[in-house]
């Protein structure tokens, strides 16, 4: 029942985008030619990476597992999460279709659906995905699918906001640049791209986190000799990295777009790419 739902979802997703498009909810917004269905990468659906620290997301530390991890985040990693979405959202406008990239179990989903037209969610994770499905049951305008966020389904130009937050972008052990490239191509003109990775400033609390994490079972104990320089590392093999300003820098450069590299919250490094 819930895989027949994720694909009744997915099926809306592609009908809506190739819709929505024909409308014109802002007066002075020029919405692109209509999408033709062929477009969509049905190749691409359904085909979620397993092994390293994907398959650890996917099979470890997912659905009610991943939730956990979020419930006993101290109070101030959850104003770090909090001041993320409170970011994007202020960026968010109203009818603007918007791409999470890593849902897991929709955590974000709600508060990007209270203002966007249409969000869409992705992740790697079936088992999260039905948990997200559960979460976003009543918001119409909210679908699910499991895709790859470096190897999108999408059509190109399609979505005004591409959100990968949380530190994302280290989180899926993934071709950065690749996973930079592939979300800026189903980026509208105009658009933007979010990144986010942690701030040195944030390495005690992120630390002691991952350390109520590991407390908790959800992750392998850490190893504390390895761990350092805003890298943690799990004896199970664990590892979780971060990208700096500089390097968000780099992973940029060539891409013909405008890049803002912020710090938020004194808990967040943000890259904005403006296409």
């Amino acid at each position: 029942m819930n895989e027949i739902a994720i694909h009744l979802s997915l099926e809306t997703v592609i009908y809506q985008i190739i819709t929505c498009y024909t409308r014109d909810r802002h007066s002075d917004r020029n919405w692109p030619s209509p999408i033709i269905f062929d477009d969509i990468r049905a190749d691409l659906l359904y085909n979620c990476p397993k092994g390293g620290s994907v398959g650890y997301y996917s099979d470890k530390l997912s659905s009610a597992r991943l939730r956990l991890v979020y419930e006993i985040a101290p109070p101030r990693v959850r104003q770090y999460l909090r001041a993320e979405i409170d970011h994007v959202c202020g960026k968010i406008e109203r009818g603007d279709t918007v791409l999470d990239l890593g849902c897991g179990y929709g955590r974000a989903l709600p508060a990007f659906s209270r203002i966007a037209g249409m969000t869409v969610g992705i992740d790697t994770s079936f088992s999260s995905l039905v948990s997200a499905l559960d979460l976003t049951g009543d918001l119409t305008a909210c679908h699910i699918a499991c895709m790859d966020a470096v190897h999108l389904a999408f059509p190109d130009r399609c979505f005004d906001k591409v959100i990968c937050i949380q530190n994302g972008i280290s989180a899926f052990h993934a071709d950065q640049r690749e996973l930079i490239r592939e979300s800026i191509r189903v980026t509208k003109p105009g658009g933007i791209v979010f990144f986010s990775s942690y701030s040195e400033k944030f390495w005690d609390q992120r630390l002691e986190w991952f350390r109520l994490q590991a407390a908790a079972g959800l992750l392998g104990e850490i190893d504390m000799t390895r761990t350092k320089d805003g890298v943690i590392i799990c004896k199970d093999g664990f590892k979780a990295t971060t990208v700096s300003p500089e390097e968000f820098a780099e992973l940029t450069a060539g891409f013909d777009v405008t890049v803002k590299i912020e710090e938020v919250d004194d808990s967040s490094v943000f890259c904005e790419i403006y296409i």
